[in-house]
């Protein structure tokens, strides 16, 4: 039987930051819940759900909003990350509250590279499983003689050969040095 662990108090207001991050940037555009669901190809009340911190969304949804709202992704996820501190400016963000560096656990190349386009801008070091992702993140294994980088995001496949996602997130989360990174959980399950 699986055990189910808690998500960590961290990434518990995730979504709530998320949420008023798409909400300032709408008010920014000054345009109404029922124009950016339009726009954005989206229900009115999913994307009120969005705004109120109660729905969990996919990078599909997260790049249709970006593009919507006028924000790179891996700028709406800088400003995410930063909230409450940093409010969202207009425009494209200083180069302090950029993301410069994600790390991607993905395994499929086709989804990789998707994902690498839509964040073009960023660095993003990709890896194909689990193993390399822990490798990555505490300079052991192929990674254990470059100096280490702390990625300030983490975009991580559930469905990933040999260690689960799960695990690989349980094994980040439960180390000091990489529990406070923020981690976007893709997957293609319901």
């Amino acid at each position: 039987m699986a055990k189910e662990y808690p998500a960590p108090r961290s990434d518990s207001n995730l979504q709530i930051r998320f949420g008023a991050v798409v909400r300032e940037c709408r008010h920014r555009l000054g345009i109404t819940q029922e124009e950016l669901a339009w726009r954005a190809d989206l229900h009115r009340t999913y994307l009120a759900d969005i705004e109120r911190g109660k729905r969990n969304v996919t990078l599909r949804t997260v790049a249709n909003l970006a593009k919507t709202l006028q924000v790179p992704v891996e700028n709406l996820f800088a400003h995410v990350a930063a909230r409450p501190k940093t409010a969202l400016s207009a425009g494209a963000a200083t180069a302090r509250t950029e993301v410069q560096n994600i790390l991607l656990v993905e395994h499929n190349a086709a989804d990789a590279g998707r994902i690498a386009r839509a964040f073009k801008r960023a660095k993003l070091r990709i890896v194909g499983d689990a193993e390399a992702g822990l490798d990555y993140l505490f300079g052991t294994g192929r990674y254990a003689k470059r100096k280490p980088v702390r990625p300030q995001l983490i975009l991580l496949d559930l469905h990933l050969p040999r260690m689960s996602g799960m695990e690989f997130l349980q094994r980040i989360k439960g180390d000091e040095r990489t529990r406070d990174i923020p981690v976007v959980v893709l997957t293609a399950s319901e």
